[in-house]
């Protein structure tokens, strides 16, 4: 069945950069038609940040953007988190999310996703 593996998570200070990754396995990566990073902090919903398409179209969370990019590799099947000029606000569990549809509607809804990962933890301090 279809898996997908994050890592890269930490512990990284006020300024500074991680990249996060997200490896597809056990299914067609050429399947999934959008894919989507979302974070999740102790009391708050799970936001979407960053979404992907199979056509390399992105989109970000106001929170985001112009700090974060994602990328993705589709000869390693993998799906990437730049993040860039954290700030403390930034942490939280990351997980990546995928979806055999295209974007339909607003791409940062988690409801859009039915395969998601496990998450990776990001302090941001």
């Amino acid at each position: 069945h279809v898996q997908l593996v994050e890592s890269g998570g930490g512990s990284e200070q006020a300024g500074g950069s991680l990249r996060l990754a997200c490896k597809h396995s056990g299914g067609s990566w050429s399947g999934v038609l959008s894919m989507a990073w979302f974070r999740q902090t102790p009391g708050k919903a799970r936001e979407g940040i960053a979404s992907i398409d199979s056509l390399g179209r992105t989109m970000y969370a106001e929170s985001v953007k112009g700090r974060f990019i994602s990328s993705k590799d589709n000869a390693k099947s993998t799906l990437y988190l730049q993040m860039d000029s954290l700030k403390t606000e930034d942490s939280g569990v990351y997980y990546c999310a995928a979806s055999p549809e295209r974007w339909v509607g607003d791409p940062l809804r988690s409801a859009q996703y039915d395969i998601w990962g496990q998450g990776t933890q990001v302090t941001v301090s």
